[in-house]
């Protein structure tokens, strides 16, 4: 089970148990000074993370982006990546991005007063997107891309990088992910906060030690939308988890460990970044979702995954009727969210064929 909840939010590993490991990735760092957020906070530095997979060439032409979803580093879409995937690093210059608020790239927990803690401003879906357009145009000289691949968050990304930045991109997917976080969405997310710092120990975000008993009571309510509720039914659980395993031993890992090491303020970070999605409140389109989605230029395959209960696929059949260029490919799973970073074999076969067959 601890394979999957890695994977899923901190993406260290990906179906270990089948996929031979990617190559080490090169890391870098770019830094923006005097970075304005859309709240109006200048950020004396912004810190982007990210990774990169095979060589850019001499033309800057062979690029792509994948930008990390929820609590995610730049190993997050090695699903998708070498031999037998949708991605052959032999030709492409991949590039993996990590969100603000990961502890990687600027966040609450790595930023110095007076932006430190719960005082770190809330960075929306578009303050990311700007700042790694100026990562790839700036550090990188890269002008365009063949495509933009998106997870959850990373799948949030790719809808506004199509609204912000319409042919910058030939091509933009989208797995278990939509172009506007609905009121649905956000009561879930301000559940899981209202876990989180209930714990006396969170103390408004100025902890001495991490509120353990909170994030584990986060870590219990966001598990129980994780999965389908077939997925409990059947207890898939068990095909990732050590032989003797039962509900209760499963349900006790991801209170402890759902995600090691993690920091309350970060996580909350991220919450707010996601509840806040919406490309309809990109400036010129009046907060008019239909609106945006119209004006995506480029093709998008749109897969959500048909058990997902954080983005449900009601909402993506609901948005994919206003993109002009749309392949809408559910995904029939019952791994709910997860299915969508391909968390089994045959989620992560039909997403590399269909993601393939869509680049070519």
């Amino acid at each position: 089970m601890k394979k999957i909840l890695l994977f899923i939010l901190l993406s260290q590993r990906v179906l270990a148990q089948t996929t031979p490991p990617v190559d080490k990735v090169p890391v870098h760092e770019f830094i923006i000074k005097n970075f304005k957020t859309e709240g109006g906070i200048t950020l004396p530095e912004a810190h982007i993370i990210y990774g990169t997979y095979g060589h850019l060439n001499a033309a800057h032409d062979n690029a792509m982006l994948m930008p990390s979803h929820y609590m995610a580093d730049h190993h997050g879409y090695e699903w998708l990546i070498g031999p037998g995937k949708a991605l052959d690093t032999s030709k492409l210059f991949l590039v993996t991005t990590e969100l603000f608020g990961n502890g990687h790239s600027s966040s609450p927990s790595n930023t110095p007063e007076p932006f430190h803690g719960p005082r770190f401003p809330v960075m929306n879906i578009r303050d990311n997107v700007e700042a790694v357009h100026r990562l790839l145009t700036e550090d990188l000289k890269i002008t365009h891309l063949k495509a933009i691949i998106g997870f959850s968050m990373g799948a949030q990304q790719a809808f506004q990088w199509a609204v912000s930045y319409p042919v910058f991109a030939d091509r933009i997917v989208a797995t278990s992910g939509t172009a506007k976080t609905y009121g649905h969405g956000i009561v879930r997310l301000e559940g899981q906060i209202a876990a989180l710092t209930a714990d006396a120990a969170f103390n408004n975000g100025d902890y001495t030690a991490e509120p353990q008993k909170g994030i584990e009571a986060f870590s219990v309510v966001w598990t129980g939308w994780l999965y389908s509720q077939e997925w409990w039914r059947k207890e898939l659980w068990r095909a990732d988890s050590p032989a003797g395993a039962t509900f209760e031993t499963v349900l006790d890992d991801y209170r402890k460990n759902f995600i090691p090491g993690a920091d309350a303020n970060n996580l909350i970070l991220q919450m707010r970044t996601w509840e806040q999605n919406n490309v309809g409140a990109t400036p010129g389109f009046n907060g008019d979702v239909e609106s945006a989605l119209r004006s995506i230029k480029v093709p998008f395959l749109y897969m959500p995954s048909a058990t997902d209960m954080y983005f449900p696929i009601s909402d993506a059949t609901y948005e994919q009727a206003f993109i002009p260029k749309v392949v809408f490919k559910p995904i029939p799973s019952l791994w709910g969210h997860t299915a969508g970073a391909a968390s089994n074999p045959a989620d992560a076969k039909f997403l590399n064929d269909n993601i393939g067959e869509f680049l070519k």
